[in-house]
């Protein structure tokens, strides 16, 4: 028999366990991915394990702050714990948004333990055309 051993893995968990888990004033941070697709920008967070209700999404003028908890799984009595590494606590992001976007209208969904932000890009900020006028009124100044 084979076994595979990561030598990072018991030192992730005995941090873990030394600064505890995230609590709201203190919180862990989550992974995310952001890109551009077409006009909008979409954030992806990952938060595995959290209910919908335990997200809270606010927007601040130009600062955007995701927080979600991950609470512990309620265990019937007489149930022992043999091993715990999937972190619980309180876990936040926060984004400094670009002038261009459009915070009045950012869409989340969250499905499989994925939430996605779409923010749209703002219609002052796409490219436009401007059309060139061609004056017909030229007056000559004369001395």
């Amino acid at each position: 028999m084979l076994m595979r051993t990561d030598p990072f893995r018991e030192l992730d968990r005995l941090t873990q366990q030394l600064m505890g888990p995230g609590t709201w004033s203190k919180p862990s941070a989550m992974a995310m991915d952001a890109y551009r697709e077409g006009d909008e920008y979409v954030v992806v967070f990952d938060l595995p394990g959290v209910s919908a209700d335990a997200i809270d999404i606010d927007v601040e003028r130009n600062m955007l702050t995701v927080k979600a908890e991950r609470r512990p799984v309620a265990k019937a009595e007489g149930v022992k714990l043999e091993l715990s590494e999937r972190p619980l606590g309180v876990f936040s992001r926060q984004i400094v948004l670009a002038d261009s976007l459009d915070t009045e209208h950012i869409q989340a969904d969250y499905d499989a333990g994925v939430l996605t932000l779409r923010i749209p890009i703002a219609e002052r900020a796409k490219p436009r055309k401007i059309s060139v006028g061609v004056g017909s009124g030229r007056k000559e100044i004369s001395g």
